[in-house]
């Protein structure tokens, strides 16, 4: 048993050897630095949270040694950061994509000093894409069900989608999947690796969504995001500029659209896209493209997937009234 354990020990900290050339210190913050993965000789990628300075970005590697930097782009909706250096990085090894398993080994790899730091556990939840596709076709489903009257034990399940999306797991605004795991965050981990043992990096960690639950961004995610701030320098996803916040419709308008909740319009930005569309402070947004809006959650997820410049329809209470019009989604 003493030499089982003792080999298990062994071939962890081997594996984290290995890795810890692609493990890199960033400095981009004023407080504790934190920790990036080379994702190829010139490129690294850390999380959208730590680099708070756009300027005077620099690398720490491996052999102590430090290199300036400069910002690719954001993506902000994964806490994803793509930086460029001169070149020279080992790149770590990158696994297939959605080859970790529930209850697999996950080991979280943290620079934020000279030499790596590790922490342990396992694979505690898997959140892709697909599922969340899923999971709101069902609960759109609860919804409908929930206006024809049909009554469910407990309290009122429409209240929010922290529920259905099961709390402490659900991460409301990251929209394209997720590893959730057991392991432990220190300080200056965000940006660094999740690797699988089979020495491969699994995701990224962040702690940049909070809510006490250890997550990393599947590398699925990690590549279409690349991808993307390589060929454009952005992630392209809708904008309105509003702000909002959930309210009761008057009961003419909920009525009318069998629908008792929207977004009521607590803020528009000056020449946005929703103030040339002529809405305003005290609307209360009930639709956009088509689609019933009842949860900021509900237009964060639109909004992601409309292209900027396109012309959708908008529907809104005024004045106890039901209006409808359209708008053409910006950029942001």
């Amino acid at each position: 048993m003493t030499n089982t354990l003792q080999q298990l020990s062994d071939d962890m900290a081997n594996l984290i050897e290995r890795a810890a050339p692609g493990v890199l210190r960033v400095d981009a913050r004023r407080r504790l630095p934190a920790t990036g993965i080379a994702w190829s000789e010139d490129l690294v990628i850390t999380a959208h949270h730590v680099v708070e300075s756009e300027d005077h970005i620099s690398i720490g590697l491996p052999d102590g040694s430090r290199i300036d930097a400069s910002l690719l782009g954001r993506d902000p909706h994964n806490d994803l950061a793509l930086l460029r250096v001169e070149g020279g990085l080992t790149p770590a090894s990158w696994a297939a994509d959605d080859s970790l398993r529930v209850g697999n080994l996950a080991l979280a790899l943290g620079r934020p000093g000279q030499k790596v730091k590790a922490t342990g556990g396992i694979a505690s939840g898997l959140v892709r894409p697909a599922d969340i596709k899923r999971r709101r076709e069902k609960f759109n489903k609860m919804k409908m069900e929930h206006r024809r009257g049909r009554k469910r034990r407990g309290r009122n399940r429409m209240e929010g989608l922290g529920d259905f999306f099961e709390r402490g797991g659900w991460l409301r605004g990251l929209a394209d999947g997720f590893i959730q795991t057991d392991v432990t965050m220190y300080p200056g981990f965000s940006g660094g690796p999740l690797l699988g043992a089979d020495g491969a990096v699994h995701g990224m960690n962040t702690s940049g969504f909070s809510q006490g639950v250890s997550i990393a961004i599947p590398v699925a995610t990690i590549r279409q995001s690349v991808g993307a701030l390589l060929a454009d320098g952005k992630i392209q996803r809708g904008y309105l500029g509003i702000g909002v916040q959930a309210a009761r419709l008057p009961d003419k308008v909920a009525a009318t659209l069998d629908q008792d909740i929207g977004l009521l319009i607590v803020s528009v930005d000056a020449d946005s896209p929703a103030a040339r569309a002529g809405l305003m402070v005290g609307d209360i947004l009930t639709a956009l493209d088509q689609t019933g809006i009842e949860h900021v959650d509900e237009l964060q997820l639109l909004l992601t997937k409309l292209a900027g410049g396109s012309e959708v329809s908008v529907g809104y209470a005024r004045g106890g009234e039901y209006h409808d019009g359209s708008v053409i989604v910006g950029e942001k």
